[in-house]
């Protein structure tokens, strides 16, 4: 949830927010209105409950008629407390839902717009000119026997895949090698549950405007995570974080299930967009005055693992209608995919501020001893789309696949891939 003081005292920047991302400016005065109908029952409630209380100590000490009369006071000042509390609690709920409507205020240098009015900030590496036919991802995992589409669908419908042989040692290759940086830059390496509770997605602003992608176990009431950024949110709520030490940095390994409402017909061809998928997730808990230092650390580890795996790419930032709720901005890093003579995304860098910590209630205390709301960024090391990239940029032309450097030592030195 956005911070209400900011609301408060700067209204036109979250009304400017709600209008770069296409969303209704007037849910700012709505909130408002609510603000202050919560403040105004709350001040009515703690003036009775004190009143209240004046008045118990001056009933125990009368007698006689003053006695009577003082207790018929306090019956009706204990009704009206009674009232002005279910008024609160009314108000408080009003005030919830109002404010669970309103996504993060976005940060000022994210562009307006939707999907297509991203800015590209920059290009690293050129698309590599090929003298002969380029074959797609699928067509060289076939060869490789490392993608099985058709017996996916046949097991599991639409979308879904089967990783085989050298398809499934490459992943696990890519997989470690992210996990092996994590671990390196300071992370602590996770295997989260992928069942969560409705609280806890929630909380993490995944219940909005995009539930329609996420899976519901309607009898368990539990929800498949469609990032490992979801639990790791969850790790710390209610909690009072100690951040003496610097940020707490977590890296998420996972599956991943997505419903993909509303992608009917797009990426239809092998495994770019698909409904489970493996990814491993930085996710990072700091002071909000550190989120922006930390947003662009979490987007140069990204790259990092961009230049292992040696292939074109370019980060672009992200407009404000493209952002999820949580997300105040978002880069992306898009790898050259040579088949479609494009860019797609691998990887992606949000930072949450403290948006998601104020819905899980995750704190931590100041200088001064007070508790304030933790910021949360996450960003993505490495997932199963990753495959195409490095299949399409690596292939030659009888079929086979070098392996970036990088990846040697976790797939026993191997330096090429041959077709079966």
């Amino acid at each position: 949830m956005i911070d209400l003081k900011t609301l408060r005292e700067d209204p036109e920047a979250v009304r400017a927010s709600q209008r770069a991302r296409g969303e209704d400016p007037s849910l700012v005065d709505a909130l408002l209105s609510a603000d202050e109908r919560r403040r105004s029952a709350v001040s009515r409630a703690d003036n009775l409950r004190a009143e209240q209380k004046r008045l118990g100590k001056q009933v125990g000490k009368s007698k006689g008629e003053e006695r009577e009369t003082l207790l018929a006071q306090a019956r009706q000042l204990a009704a009206d407390v009674k009232e002005a509390e279910a008024e609160q609690n009314a108000a408080e709920e009003e005030l919830l839902q109002v404010h669970k409507q309103i996504p993060n205020v976005v940060e000022p240098e994210t562009p307006s717009g939707g999907e297509d009015d991203f800015v590209v900030l920059k290009h690293v590496g050129t698309p590599r000119e090929f003298d002969f036919e380029v074959k797609d991802h699928l067509e060289l995992g076939q060869l490789l026997g490392a993608i099985d589409t058709e017996r996916g669908a046949k097991v599991s419908g639409a979308r879904f895949y089967f990783l085989t042989g050298i398809g499934a040692q490459l992943e696990l290759a890519l997989m470690n090698l992210a996990a092996a940086q994590a671990v390196e830059s300071g992370f602590r390496l996770m295997v989260p549950p992928v069942l969560v509770r409705p609280e806890i997605m929630d909380g993490t602003g995944f219940l909005g405007a995009h539930s329609t992608e996420v899976y519901r176990l309607e009898e368990d009431d539990l929800y498949l995570v469609g990032t490992s950024e979801v639990p790791l949110a969850g790790y710390h709520a209610d909690e009072i974080l100690d951040f003496s030490g610097g940020p707490l940095r977590y890296a998420g390994w996972s599956s991943c299930f997505r419903r993909e409402a509303g992608s009917y017909g797009k990426d239809t061809r092998g495994i770019i967009r698909v409904h489970q998928f493996n990814k491993l997730e930085m996710f990072t808990y700091c002071r909000a005055e550190d989120a922006r230092a930390e947003h662009e650390r979490l987007l140069a580890w990204e790259e990092e693992m961009l230049a292992k795996i040696e292939v074109p790419y370019r980060v672009i930032d992200i407009a404000a209608g493209d952002l999820g709720a949580s997300a105040a901005r978002k880069f992306d890093c898009e790898a050259w995919i040579p088949s479609q003579q494009a860019y797609r995304e691998l990887t992606s860098t949000s930072n949450c501020t403290t948006f998601q910590a104020r819905r899980l209630n995750i704190r931590y205390r100041d200088e001064e001893g007070r508790t304030q709301p933790a910021a949360t960024l996450n960003g993505t090391l490495a997932t199963t789309r990753w495959l195409v990239a490095i299949l399409e940029n690596h292939q030659q032309e009888d079929g086979s696949v070098r392996v970036p450097e990088a990846l040697r030592p976790y797939l026993g030195g191997r330096e090429v891939l041959t077709p079966q």
